[in-house]
């Protein structure tokens, strides 16, 4: 193969694009599926995600990122946004987000699939009412493609929800 993909009707798309563009195409899948009036609105506690319509419609659309997955925890996601923004190498960051769904949300990290191996750090997860969260202590030390994680609790399953990051 030449690391292309071919489709009906469209030109020649770089493998990597075309991957890419379905992830990011079942990530907005599974934020419409959320996004329906499941329930008007939840209280959380101790890490448990709320539901309803606008999960992390509060946070900057700007800089806002939706990690989720279309399998075993489809109707889990987190909405998130670094801070500082934008993403930058070797400078230390928090996460703010919300956890969406009926899930736990156990711990945040990042790693780098292609180097095995993740951050130097370990980040510490401190709650605040409805399911919104901080996690603090995060730096994702060299260039190159990151994957920022969650592992959430469903249905008595974990599960590592996933958004990956691109960094120069």
């Amino acid at each position: 193969m030449d690391g292309v993909t071919r489709a009906r009707g469209l030109a020649r798309v770089p493998a990597g694009l075309a991957w890419r563009a379905a992830t990011e195409l079942a990530s907005l899948a599974v934020l419409a599926l959320l996004w329906a009036p499941v329930h008007a609105s939840g209280k959380a506690e101790g890490g448990k995600g709320v539901e309803g319509a606008d999960c992390g419609a509060d946070l900057p659309a700007a800089h806002r990122v939706i990690a989720a997955d279309p399998g075993h925890a489809a109707g889990v996601a987190v909405a998130f946004v670094p801070d500082p923004a934008p993403w930058a190498v070797s400078r230390h960051f928090s996460l703010r987000g919300v956890l969406c769904g009926p899930a736990r949300l156990l711990r945040v990290d990042a790693d780098m699939p292609a180097h095995r191996h993740g951050m130097n750090y370990r980040p510490t997860l401190q709650w605040q009412e409805a399911g919104r969260f901080t996690a603090q202590g995060l730096m994702l030390h060299m260039p190159g493609r990151w994957r920022i994680r969650f592992e959430v609790e469903t249905q008595g399953r974990r599960q590592w929800l996933d958004h990956t990051v691109e960094l120069k």
